[in-house]
């Protein structure tokens, strides 16, 4: 068995540890989601950015997890 991770698996672990903190941090501080300086800035760089690295690496994932979700 093969205990190392491949430079695929680490940047997508990489980017799903940024997509929760993201998350994280947008749910329990007082960050809003756009302002009139920054614009929609903090949603893009802590939630759709991390999003888009996951889907530029596996661009069916998002129909895998609504077909999931459709058979429960």
């Amino acid at each position: 068995m093969n205990d190392t991770l491949s430079p695929r698996r680490i940047r997508a672990l990489i980017a799903m540890a940024w997509l929760a903190a993201g998350a994280l941090l947008l749910l329990l501080t007082p960050l809003s989601a756009h302002s009139e300086t920054l614009g929609w800035s903090p949603v893009f760089w802590l939630l759709l950015a991390p999003a888009s690295v996951l889907v530029a690496m596996r661009p069916r994932l998002p129909l895998e997890l609504l077909g999931a979700l459709w058979r429960r």
